[in-house]
């Protein structure tokens, strides 16, 4: 991708889109559309230092693409509701899987190669595996809504006939990392249990409600935002070379647990580790995921060469260079 080539990200006053911008902006890249809606004061942090020549707002994008001489080159399709406790379905359809068909049309008319989030939510309760075979998506059973229409996407792009150049639904896995101050609940367990501790000198986990997984020993891939990073902008470098167009897994390969997660948290602050176990939540228990680990070898052996960090590599960059210092990336 040559150094001026406009790069148009949706989702850019968020967690991980605010991230992409600011790794595209230190590889030289500032011929950035950046695309959300900026309404929220609480995001103006994410972005308010990076380099972009135009921002337009959610509602206001496919108008704007209609009216601007401005060719795209490439579009980094990150934005959508991504609150697992938001259950009103219709939500999630309009901003999750409309406005996602609106991008891909708009990526096949102009022919600009595209890759968009999808997640490992799709996978609801693992039990057809987390690999990212397109052979499983269609029987794919979701916990909530936000699963359901990231799959329903899914779903309705491995049927297109009418494709971008290049495409890929990247299944992100549990992202953390500067930038997800304004995410409230639905914040990383890194971000939350490093305020618990500096609240109440505790955190609280969730106890376990399945015979097969002790308190705390729940397991997820947990994957930091700069090797997210790193991979969408290996994948822009390389969409014009052989790789295929589908839906890649983004974890570490490496399933992990909250209590390995929460003691490297009191580690970087030189603490005893000190874990208070709650009964989870009515609301989302019967949903809850006990286990989730990517299998890396579709993505592997696209070429792939990225190094993720370990779980305790992640949490001591996030907590010494981001929370500790309240910075943004």
């Amino acid at each position: 991708m040559k150094i001026d080539s406009v790069i148009l990200v949706t989702g850019a006053a968020g967690f991980v889109g605010s991230y992409l911008v600011g790794y595209l902006n230190k590889k030289g890249f500032v011929n950035i559309v950046i695309v959300d809606d900026f309404s929220e004061e609480d995001k103006w942090f994410n972005f308010d230092a990076k380099q972009f020549s135009a921002k337009i707002e959610r509602e206001e994008l496919f108008t704007w693409l209609k009216e601007t001489n401005i060719k795209i080159d490439f579009v980094f399709h990150l934005g959508a509701r991504t609150d697992t406790t938001e259950f009103d379905y219709a939500v999630h359809e309009k901003l999750n899987v409309a406005y996602s068909k609106n991008i891909w049309t708009y990526c096949v008319e102009k022919n600009i190669p595209l890759v968009y989030a999808s997640s490992a939510a799709t996978y609801g309760n693992g039990e057809f595996g987390y690999k990212d075979s397109h052979d499983i998506v269609e029987q794919l059973q979701p916990l909530n809504p936000y699963g359901v229409s990231k799959n329903e996407f899914d779903k309705w792009a491995l049927k297109q006939p009418a494709q971008p150049p290049f495409w890929a639904g990247l299944k992100f896995f549990n992202v953390y990392g500067p930038n997800e101050y304004h995410k409230g609940r639905m914040a990383s367990m890194i971000f939350h249990g490093y305020n618990q501790i500096q609240k109440v000198g505790k955190v609280k986990l969730f106890k376990s409600h399945h015979p097969d997984f002790k308190d705390g020993e729940q397991l997820r891939d947990f994957i930091y935002v700069e090797d997210v990073a790193a991979v969408c902008y290996w994948l822009m470098e390389n969409a014009a070379e052989n790789i295929a167009s589908g839906l890649y897994n983004l974890g570490t390969g490496k399933a992990r647990a909250f209590k390995d997660l929460i003691t490297a948290i009191f580690h970087n602050l030189n603490k005893q580790a000190n874990i208070e176990f709650i009964d989870t939540p009515d609301d989302i228990r019967d949903k809850y995921q006990y286990f989730t680990e990517a299998d890396m070898a579709k993505l592997r052996e696209a070429g792939c060469p990225t190094i993720f960090h370990t779980l305790e590599e992640g949490v001591a960059d996030y907590v010494k260079n981001y929370l500790q210092k309240r910075e943004y990336y």
